[in-house]
């Protein structure tokens, strides 16, 4: 690895194409443009291959990022996509899912390195968008999905319950591995976050049709509108033959305000807004198919990345108006700061210091939403300072619709699905062991037992299980063994 540290401090952030606002509010399409060979390499070139890697270290998945980076420099643009393939089952979504600001980029030394007044501060390396860029290029130049290695068949079978980025993973290594898998999905179609959470304008569904497809080459079977807690439990899918199941339903259900009004049409949890304003009707239940008309004013509750979703969603689904509403300060908001700068170039307003106390409704529809002011008081439990209502200052904004996104809990019904799996706070799925549940055979990971997270510690999740998945497996195996030689 090259050690000219001086000369890669010089070299200024490349520039990352985007959609101008005025634009992007009027289609679907990714905000950021595909960047080109040479912008990439040069970007790449800014990496010091730090030996002791922090942007390795601070990545869930530990990809190789330095050894990555630095075969796209060479222009091995297909070795740097294998690179990342070694430790991600899909670098294409992380590289534009991921908050890397939190995670590699924000240990990048690049971006508090100390170099000549004269070019002013730079930020670290562009990880995310160089990693979407290889895998991208790489899986274009193939005309597919790259390709696997695969073991023979086990002649085990393993349920796996979810379609998002835990479930999909899993099952992906699992058939690496040699097992048979099924995955159980209770919406029309596979994909859980990665289709019904994420906005096509922050990805473009195709990437995720190519790799359901690439799964499904590997012999992954989709069982979709299927439900485990309503059309089957885990002791079906045991009766029906499967070894082993994994738990990887997510946490879908989204926590409510508990104020008067909340019930009046037009308001609308985050999930069921976001769905039915990014997909086609036949991708929905057949409760959700109906259009979605916003009005002219939207009001937005809440402070994370999906809240940013529902904003941006808003703005093109024609509102004149669109309001984010948070109880704290921006300080304190939770989301990504690159979110909330793409929301504000689009046009949405933030209402800092302020919490809803009711929905007014005029014959059974929200027309406004009631707002407390409030300050920032003592810290609470999150390290956060916690809001507190300045009395007797409440206000009203108009909103023709108002969404509600403040979290998410787990899925109770799937939990009551599976004797002997015990249940943790927020309806989460509790561990006994490593990814094993309290009952054996059955495993868990992503969302369901951390509740809402990242798509890339779900898919982490997703690999580790698989692991001790495949040992749980050759443990059976051994104990049949050992029973026969008995007999």
């Amino acid at each position: 690895m090259p050690c000219d540290n001086h000369r890669r401090l010089l070299i200024p952030a490349q520039p990352s194409p985007k959609q101008d606002p005025a634009t992007r509010v009027r289609n679907w399409e990714e905000v950021y443009l595909p960047l080109d060979l040479e912008t990439a390499r040069r970007e790449a070139e800014r990496c010091l291959h730090c030996p002791d890697a922090p942007c390795q270290q601070a990545c869930p998945l530990h990809n190789s990022i330095p050894e990555a980076l630095y075969l796209l420099e060479q222009g091995d643009v297909l070795g740097a996509a294998q690179t990342f393939r070694r430790t991600s089952n899909f670098p294409e979504m992380c590289g534009r899912l991921c908050p890397q600001e939190a995670l590699c980029e924000g240990a990048c030394v690049v971006g508090f390195a100390i170099r000549p007044a004269s070019l002013g501060p730079q930020p670290p390396v562009q990880i995310g968008r160089l990693e979407a860029f290889v895998a991208d290029y790489q899986r274009q130049l193939l005309g597919r999905w790259p390709p696997v290695e695969q073991a023979p068949p086990t002649g085990y079978a393993v349920a796996v319950v979810g379609s998002g980025p835990a479930g999909l993973v899993c099952a992906e290594e699992l058939a690496k591995l040699g097992h048979a898998v099924t995955v159980y999905e209770a919406w029309p179609r596979p994909g859980g976050v990665l289709r019904y959470g994420i906005p096509n304008f922050k990805m473009r569904k195709e990437i995720l049709d190519a790799y359901i497809a690439h799964l499904e080459s590997l012999g992954i079977r989709f069982v979709c509108n299927t439900f485990i807690g309503q059309h089957l439990t885990v002791d079906d899918l045991f009766q029906a033959g499967y070894h082993a199941i994994f738990l990887a339903p997510g946490a879908p259900v989204g926590v409510r305000l508990n104020i008067p009004g909340e019930e009046l049409a037009g308001v609308f949890a985050a999930t069921e807004f976001l769905v039915r304003g990014n997909l086609a009707p036949e991708e929905l239940p057949p409760s959700m198919r109906q259009p979605l008309r916003v009005g002219r004013h939207v009001v937005v509750i809440g402070g994370g990345d999906t809240s940013m979703d529902c904003v941006r969603t808003a703005i093109r689904l024609g509102a004149e108006s669109v309001t984010l509403v948070y109880r704290r300060t921006e300080a304190e908001m939770m989301g990504r700061e690159e979110e909330r700068r793409h929301a504000r170039e689009e046009g949405v307003r933030f209402l800092f210091l302020a919490a809803p106390t009711r929905f007014i409704g005029e014959e059974g529809r929200v027309v406004a939403v009631e707002l407390q002011r409030m300050e920032l008081g003592p810290p609470d439990a999150s390290g956060r300072r916690r809001p507190v209502p300045i009395p007797g200052a409440l206000f009203t904004l108009p909103a023709d619709t108002a969404v509600v996104a403040v979290g998410y809990e787990g899925e109770e019904e799937v939990i009551r699905a599976a004797p002997g799996v015990r249940k943790g706070g927020k309806n989460l799925i509790r561990l006994r062991e490593g990814f094993q549940t309290h009952r054996p055979g059955v495993f868990a990971g992503g969302d369901s037992i951390k509740g809402a997270d990242l798509v890339v510690t779900a898919a982490a999740d997703g690999r580790q299980a698989a692991q001790a998945i495949h040992q749980y497996l050759l443990s059976q195996a051994k104990a049949v063994t050992a029973g026969q030689l008995q007999r």
